[in-house]
């Protein structure tokens, strides 16, 4: 006979009170009873806030425990146990108890209230204050969430989040820039056949495609620091509705400054912070240049693809690092893998873009409900681009060789090579020569030796000035 299943021990709990009534809470949580409502509430899709998120929120609680406690509002026993419980936190504890699904309440108030209890509990604890005593020691709303309102801090949040990523990702924008730069300057020899739509044009040297797409990512590095920097303007200090009511002037001057100081971000005061409340055109404007970043980076991807094509049936005039087997199937098939996940990334980073344009036009009066989804949309598009251009950087870009004969291969059957001799040979004998090496198959060389338009040393000069300019 087989033992009995015993029964399940039933999980330690403390019950805790809010406006609503009392609400189960597990025992060793820090969080408090309205994280606990918005964990039953919204059960929504497993996913949590990104660590930038936590981390900005976190800074903004311990600078309002600055800024109350020398504006002599927070006592300076609650204020010095909040600083300590924040910097925990920043340090990567009780990161866990950071539990609110990505899809809740609007504005973000249960993430609010999360990053308030978990910081008051631990707070108590430091003071010797049982979890949920709030009576007797740190409160979630009157002391850690002092002079603020979800409306502030959250978008704040958002924005010190937001530019606390750009940095490293303009940082790999800019090693992408170089690794494109190197290889323009590698290849600046090599002569090839350009193309456009996607049928044989004038010739182009290989280093000016790699250099143009070097210039490409420092103009998108730019566009994203001057992006970046409408972020930098807070309306924290704003509270329910961008007037400060309970925050007063000089806590929203003194808080900020504490930001500046705590998170080493150029953050300012923004000067009307009842617009900045109703409207969040800011976050989509710097969405917007990630998005020009993704469609940019969609193009070079595809266009190393095809120059990499092959290697025996397709362009192959470019050779991509080998990084791992192209097939199950296919024996030593290698595939352009790094170009194929870039694009993915991207595609990505659209769809995220279009959520966050969503909703900033969702924005009705005195606010923007809709933060907590723009959020985790600006900081997966930040995230996930940095990681990508970090490896497709070092796994492709710096590691891609030329094929100088396949360009010369190409560039000596190209009909495109009729254009050049236009000056010498005109135009209308130009085009009959093309016609006819499209015609015959018959390289452009060939032909003007054979109808005696130019000898092989002319072709030559003609072609080597073309290499200078």
């Amino acid at each position: 006979m087989s033992e009995p299943t015993p029964a399940p021990v039933a999980a330690a709990t403390r019950e805790e009170r809010d406006s609503l009534g009392t609400f189960v809470v597990p025992a060793d949580a820090l969080y408090g009873v309205q994280t606990a409502r918005a964990v039953d509430n919204f059960p929504i899709s497993g996913l949590r806030a990104w660590p930038a998120l936590v981390e900005a929120i976190v800074q903004i609680k311990k600078a309002a425990a600055h800024a109350n406690r020398d504006l002599h509002r927070l006592d300076e026993r609650k204020a010095e146990a909040v600083i300590a419980a924040a910097d925990e936190v920043l340090t990567g504890r009780h990161r866990d108890q950071f539990v609110v699904d990505v899809y809740q309440a609007g504005a973000g108030t249960s993430f609010n209230m999360n990053a308030n209890e978990v910081l008051a509990n631990r707070a108590n604890e430091l003071l010797g204050v049982a979890r949920g005593d709030y009576a007797q020691g740190v409160h979630p709303n009157d002391d850690v969430n002092m002079a603020q309102s979800t409306n502030d801090v959250f978008p704040t949040a958002m924005r010190l989040a937001g530019l606390a990523l750009a940095k490293p990702l303009i940082e790999q924008v800019d090693r992408l820039a170089g690794a494109l730069d190197e290889k323009g300057r590698e290849f600046d020899g090599i002569l090839k056949s350009g193309r456009t739509h996607l049928q044989d044009a004038v010739p182009i040297r290989l280093g000016q495609e790699f250099a143009a797409y070097g210039a490409a990512m420092h103009k998108a590095s730019e566009r994203i620091a001057i992006g970046a920097d409408s972020l930098a303007e807070l309306g924290l200090g704003g509270s329910a509705v961008g007037t400060g009511l309970n925050a007063g002037p000089e806590y929203r001057q003194l808080v900020v400054q504490y930001l500046n100081d705590l998170t080493g971000l150029p953050v300012r005061a923004g000067q009307d912070p009842v617009e900045l409340m109703q409207s969040q055109a800011a976050v989509a404007e710097f969405s917007g240049t990630l998005r020009s970043l993704a469609l940019e980076l969609i193009r070079i991807a595809n266009d190393l693809r095809l120059l990499s094509s092959g290697p025996r049936t397709g362009l192959g005039e470019i050779r991509l690092p080998p990084v791992q087997p192209g097939s199950s199937i296919m024996p030593g098939k290698v595939n352009p893998v790094m170009a194929e996940m870039l694009p993915m990334v991207c595609f990505q980073v659209l769809g995220c873009d279009t959520t966050i344009a969503f909703a900033t036009q969702a924005g009705q009066l005195e606010l923007n409900v809709m933060m907590p989804v723009m959020a985790w949309n600006l900081l997966l598009s930040e995230t996930i681009l940095t990681n990508a251009l970090r490896v497709f950087t070092d796994k492709c870009v710096v590691g891609i060789e030329a094929d100088p004969l396949q360009c010369t291969y190409f560039l000596d059957r190209s009909v495109g090579l009729a254009t050049i001799l236009n000056p010498s040979i005109g135009y209308s004998a130009a085009a009959e020569i093309a016609k006819e090496s499209v015609k015959t198959g018959k390289s452009i060389r060939e032909l003007v030796r054979e109808n005696n338009l130019l000898s092989n040393e002319q072709m030559d000069q003609i072609i080597g000035d073309t290499r200078q300019t």
